[in-house]
């Protein structure tokens, strides 16, 4: 697969609040992405990233509410597998450092060529490509870039909100999300009945394999990675 094709599958969260810069970018690079999504400040990006849950994170350092070092922090500990470019007009020591402390990946000096960007983003997307197959209750793969799920290399047809709950479960620790986090993430403003939410489930279910999604009474749900072992 060459660069412009798994850049075609990648979704970017550009953080920056010169509006100028990022309108820039968007133009000159924007089209390259499946998705290239917008925030202004640190408050803004880590929402964003936890509805979202981009493949890649650029981001600014100085920004008003919350800086950019801050927010990667908190990402990196909520998705520690999400690459973070820093792009800063500090070049101090100090600043290198904090950045290497909270898991930023690349650091990139304002200012700069958007091809130069590019190629940063080329070589991570090569690595992310890599780690892109997830195996999950066998015979099920989920395609952590192009957001897909297979078995036995077959594609199944999910929908947008069914693909983005798996997704979200992968990238949870220990596969479990929490009944209201879930709702949350797939429903705009949370308020979707329970009853709602078991309909959904059982959908994907009969889609999928009835245990490949467990429930986990009063509490939320967990993707399975290994067949149920049999009692007796």
């Amino acid at each position: 697969m060459t660069c412009a094709q798994r850049l075609k599958n990648l979704s970017v969260l550009l953080v920056e609040d010169e509006h100028n810069l990022a309108h820039l970018l968007s133009k000159a690079i924007g089209d390259t992405f499946k998705q290239f999504i917008l925030a202004h400040d640190g408050e803004d990006g880590l929402k964003k990233t936890l509805d979202l849950r981009p493949d890649m994170v650029i981001t600014d350092i100085t920004m008003p509410n919350m800086n950019g070092l801050e927010m990667s922090a908190l990402i990196h500990e909520e998705y520690p597998e999400i690459p973070i470019v820093i792009l800063s007009a500090y070049s101090e020591k100090k600043y290198l450092l904090e950045a290497i402390d909270v898991g930023i990946t690349k650091y990139l000096i304002k200012p700069f060529d958007p091809d130069e960007l590019l190629e940063i983003i080329c070589t991570l997307s090569a690595k992310l490509n890599k780690a892109r197959q997830i195996t999950l209750l066998p015979p099920f793969q989920f395609d952590a870039v192009g957001k897909k799920l297979f078995n036995d290399n077959v594609m199944v047809r999910l929908s947008r909100r069914e693909n983005l709950f798996i997704d979200h479960l992968i990238a949870s620790p220990n596969h479990f999300l929490p009944t209201n986090r879930i709702k949350t993430v797939l429903w705009d403003d949370g308020g979707v009945s329970d009853e709602r939410l078991r309909v959904f489930i059982n959908r994907l279910r009969q889609k999928t394999h009835p245990d490949l999604i467990d429930n986990i009474a009063g509490q939320g749900y967990v993707l399975r990675t290994q067949p149920v072992q049999s009692k007796g």
